[in-house]
């Protein structure tokens, strides 16, 4: 469930179940709505116990509908989770990207030269590559619920979850500069022990991921109340108050995340109702589509740059300032839309950006300076990237962890075919220039159920909650963000 919180003017002052709110943050409308303070008890009382977890969700000893706690701690352990979590998941970002990206760098090395194969035949490798990651993208999504992730991304506050996957895909995009200046090194190793440079790079790279990933299986915790291991110490991370305030905390953001445990499997009736929620294929609709305009650009840039007359070495540092830029963009752009409380009117940003420089790349003439092509491919690589926009509100929207969980893969599955849709796109025989209304739904969804929600009184609204079958995200206290 989507909710807006607003701290205390005082950060050392309790906050009461009484407390006065501000209307949601994620949505204009006004509908009186089970909200709730990060501190205090539920906000419309006498229906807190609608929204009590399941007995075997992991944290359910921990829940306390009453508790209070002072925005000072709430801070201090979002500061320790995002030490302990956070950055270790940022550094597996980190470690993904520079095993599946160093691809890269290996054509600026003549790997299709030295493997006797052409244009084409990399879009062939690209294509299966990203359809082996569709096609296992539900499966893993579905295992991982039934033996547990282990991570806490999922566990993260709606308000808070944009701002950490931006985070995330920064460190995974920051992966691209620092594995340009390990390429600029390791290349240099071609000829030895009769491996070109860029088998160099796939064998230490590979085996810089393998070790971070052998880390993580023993380093991450299952959940906030399962900290304690051999390896995190015999008292875990967190004392009693800790998480009392963590589990807490979620749930008044999101009760929905108490309705399963962590190691509970989807039955496929649970699958087939997410896969039929028509109120979720808007994004999917949008992931399929929005990249496709940068991915060639993105594929491609080490490419176009040999082909325009720089070395290898210059080729690999040249790629830097792309990967910068669309850094400072990614977390620009996701502070923006949290800011104006917008999501796909942001995510159109990407759009308006690339279409001329696009249009630029398909007119300018061959002779055109190769620094000038640079600039036009650099600002294409490094435009505005909205994908923490849309996953943050692909999670938001589901209102409920058996579709989120589902949801989350298909929304996935549909950026990957997008990448094969945009690995497909610069032909052979092109080189080596290479020439060749989602948001009204939601507000409408919004609007209609905020009329049905209003017009109903307190007793009304008891009786829906006791006796609904609506579930997640059909529910009439359920907003959508947009």
């Amino acid at each position: 469930m989507v909710s807006a919180v607003e701290s205390s003017a005082s950060s050392g002052m309790e906050k009461e179940g009484t407390s006065s709110l501000t209307k949601r943050d994620h949505n204009a409308l006004e509908a009186e709505l089970p909200e709730y303070t990060p501190g205090g008890a539920f906000e419309t009382a006498g229906l807190e116990t609608h929204y009590e977890p399941i007995d075997s969700y992991e944290g359910k000893h921990r829940y306390d509908p009453a508790f209070k706690w002072t925005e000072n701690e709430e801070d201090k352990i979002v500061r320790k989770i995002d030490k302990r979590i956070c950055s270790w998941v940022c550094l597996m970002f980190f470690a993904l990207q520079l095993d599946r990206g160093n691809i890269s760098q290996a054509l600026s090395d003549n790997m299709l030269k030295d493997l006797h194969v052409n244009t084409n035949d990399y879009n062939t490798g690209q294509t299966i590559f990203y359809l082996c990651f569709l096609l296992a993208e539900v499966p893993s999504q579905l295992i991982s619920k039934r033996v547990g992730p282990d991570r806490w991304v999922p566990i993260q506050m709606s308000a808070e979850l944009p701002k950490r996957l931006s985070w995330f895909w920064t460190a995974y995009q920051a992966t691209q500069i620092v594995s340009a200046f390990l390429a600029f090194g390791i290349l240099r190793l071609r000829g030895r022990n009769g491996m070109a440079g860029w088998q160099w790079l796939f064998a230490l790279e590979g085996m810089i991921t393998g070790l971070i990933g052998i880390a993580s299986y023993f380093y991450l915790p299952p959940s906030p109340t399962q900290t304690a291991s051999k390896l995190r110490g015999k008292d875990g991370w967190f004392n009693e108050r800790e998480e009392k305030i963590m589990v807490n905390r979620v749930l008044r953001d999101d009760p929905s995340k108490g309705d399963m445990h962590n190691r509970q499997a989807l039955t496929f009736g649970m699958f087939w109702e997410c896969v039929t929620d028509y109120h979720m294929w808007p994004i999917y609709l949008i992931g399929l589509s929005w990249m496709i305009p940068n991915n060639p650009a993105t594929s491609y840039l080490t490419l176009q740059l040999k082909a325009n007359g720089f070395g290898t070495f210059r080729t690999n540092l040249l790629t830097i300032p792309a990967y910068v830029l669309f850094i400072i963009g990614l977390l620009f752009w996701t502070w923006v839309s949290e800011k104006i409380n917008q999501r796909f009117l942001v995510g159109l940003a990407s759009q308006i950006w690339a279409l001329p420089l696009l249009i630029a790349l398909e007119f300018i003439p061959g002779s055109t300076s190769a620094w000038t092509k640079w600039a036009l491919s650099t600002l294409l690589v490094g435009s505005p990237y909205v994908h923490a926009i849309l996953v943050s509100t692909t999670s938001r929207n589901a209102g409920s962890v058996r579709l989120r969980t589902v949801a989350s893969a298909f929304y996935n599955m549909c950026v990957q075919t997008s990448s094969i849709i945009g690995s497909n796109i610069y032909r052979e025989h092109d080189k080596p220039m290479y020439r060749t209304g989602n948001k009204l739904f939601y507000v409408h969804v919004n609007k209609k159920r905020a009329a049905i929600w209003d017009a109903m009184t307190h007793e009304q609204r008891d009786t829906y909650l006791s006796t609904t079958k609506d579930r997640g995200n059909k529910r009439l206290d359920f907003r959508f963000a947009h």
